[in-house]
């Protein structure tokens, strides 16, 4: 079998190349997604988790190095230079912060499995917005393996790991 398949937790400090699950959720593929910057991977490749609770945790270690204002978004450089991108549903910037409750401070320490965000994934859709979360890796590295498309992850699972 696989990798995903011998491990159930990331370790408590995420080794180079691994990337977990920042949502209890199911996995999709990033070309599903209904937003051509995702889908056509023009900030990176990665993967989607369709969220079934509002908890939201760091996928790796690493500084955040942004978070956006609104709390929908997060970009975490890892130490060993990774860059990964937390995108929380499609458009909803738009939503200017309402329903998003951010965790984290720009330029803090992050350890995989810290709370980043708290989301009323209730309000998100009854606005009329997607909770798709997209996992993005902008700086360029290569997907060695990811979780399968339709299955069902826990947060802090492994999610993705890379060259």
């Amino acid at each position: 079998m696989g990798f995903f398949s011998k491990l159930k937790k990331c370790e408590p400090v995420t080794k180079a190349g691994r990337i977990c699950a920042p949502v209890n959720g199911t996995v999709k593929c990033l070309e599903s997604v209904n937003d051509g910057m995702f889908s056509e991977k023009i900030m990176g490749d990665g993967i989607v988790v369709i969220p079934s609770d509002g908890n939201f945790y760091s996928p790796v270690t690493g500084i955040l190095e942004s978070v956006f204002p609104t709390g929908h978004a997060y970009g975490i450089r890892t130490e060993a230079g990774e860059e990964i991108l937390i995108h929380i549903g499609l458009d909803t910037v738009e939503l200017k912060g309402n329903g998003f409750q951010a965790h984290v401070k720009q330029g803090q320490k992050i350890h995989m499995g810290d709370p980043l965000a708290t989301v009323d994934l209730e309000k998100v859709k009854a606005s009329g917005y997607s909770t798709a979360t997209m996992v993005i890796v902008t700086s360029g590295q290569a997907i060695l393996s990811r979780a399968r498309e339709n299955m069902d992850i826990h947060a802090r699972e492994p999610l993705m790991e890379l060259a």
